[in-house]
């Protein structure tokens, strides 16, 4: 028997499983596909990172931690997996961005569109937007993090097992053991972690927490040696358009806005059709002139929302020994080896040492 399974071995359930095999845990880690798939949230070659958490300052210390944990993964793997490019922010984001800076000692600096334009010549500047760059701000390499955490659980003895769904679980009233059936056959531990993703719901839907996936499309577009920019925001009417710098010679662009809600993650549309690249062909004409439609890559990506946009990480309230990470709301990667070690503290410990007190599950209770 194991003392801990891990259900989910995407971003946050394979922090989970290398902090806790790393503290000499028996873990066992189950993930319905391959490793660092592309069927869920953690894959697409990057995703952003900052700490003007415009969001809500509550993240900026978890944030100082991750960004700490991020630069030790990339030592013990002997690799880069974190890309300090700076990011320039537009719009009303990055007037309340600068309010989080201001409160909590990040450095930015407050451009003008002049200023913007004459640094960032890939970006088209309107000279009513205020720009805001974070020059500690930048990007993940988002499958080479899955996988680094991945092999260091191996490393430590984690059992990682993929193509292997979840299909339910159940505490023993008796034993308290926990108990997961998957597609192969059951499996027993002292103790679970549920990281799922978009499968989550399913798992944790007797707690009717309000978790709804989406589908959301991410694009690639060939890019010149003109396009000169860091990691990149536009907070523009009806949309939050990001994007990252030139990697290989394209430039990966998404309308954080454009989602689509969806019943079960296993049958989204993968398909890509105009209607879907319409509008960031349109932003991408519009404001990045070294860009050329239309997308030469597009894929989808699941993000998993709560009513509050914030994330739920805790414990089942009638079953301790159960922790689970759900709903980060397309902006969950960054924070992925502090939720891994908030896990690894609620599974083994029973406490988180993060404050991370409005991430609880009580608060959708609460509201009712």
């Amino acid at each position: 028997m194991f003392d801990v399974i891990v259900v989910g071995l995407g971003a946050m359930g394979s922090a989970a499983a290398m902090h806790m095999a790393r503290r000499g845990a028996r873990v066992l880690g189950l993930d319905r596909c391959g490793p660092a798939h592309d069927q869920g949230s953690s894959h697409g070659e990057s995703r952003l990172i900052r700490k003007a958490y415009f969001e809500s300052p509550a993240y900026v210390p978890l944030l100082e931690r991750s960004y700490a944990l991020w630069d030790a993964l990339a030592a013990d793997a002997g690799a880069t997996l974190l890309h300090r490019t700076g990011l320039v922010l537009f719009g009303k984001r990055a007037a309340m961005a600068s309010a989080v800076a201001r409160d909590h000692g990040v450095v930015v600096e407050r451009l003008s569109p002049a200023q913007a334009r004459a640094r960032f010549p890939g970006l088209r500047v309107d000279d009513e937007l205020e720009p805001l760059f974070e020059p500690g701000a930048g990007w993940l390499e988002v499958e080479r993090c899955v996988r680094a955490h991945l092999d260091l659980a191996r490393t430590a003895s984690a059992d990682l097992r993929f193509d292997e769904p979840a299909l339910a679980w159940r505490v023993h009233p008796s034993s308290g053991h926990v108990e997961v059936e998957t597609a192969r056959e059951r499996h027993r531990a002292g103790r679970l972690v549920l990281a799922a993703g978009a499968w989550a719901p399913s798992l944790l839907a007797h707690l009717g927490l309000p978790l709804q996936p989406h589908r959301v499309v991410q694009m690639w577009f060939e890019a010149s040696a003109a396009h000169e920019a860091p990691c990149f925001g536009f907070d523009l009417p009806g949309s939050f358009f990001y994007g990252f710098p030139r990697v290989g010679g394209r430039v990966k662009v998404a309308d954080h806005m454009a989602r689509q809600p969806i019943e079960r993650p296993d049958d989204v549309r993968r398909e890509i059709d105009t209607e879907d690249t319409r509008r960031v062909e349109a932003f991408v004409r519009d404001r990045l002139p070294a860009l050329r439609t239309p997308p030469v890559l597009a894929k989808t990506c699941l993000y998993t929302m709560t009513p509050d946009e914030h994330f739920v990480v805790d414990v089942h309230p009638r079953h301790p020994q159960v922790a689970f990470a759900a709903g980060f709301s397309g902006h969950g990667f960054k924070f992925s080896p502090v939720v891994g070690e908030m896990l690894a503290d609620l599974a083994l410990e029973r406490r988180a040492r993060a404050d991370a007190d409005f991430l609880r599950h009580g608060r959708f209770a609460a509201r009712a």
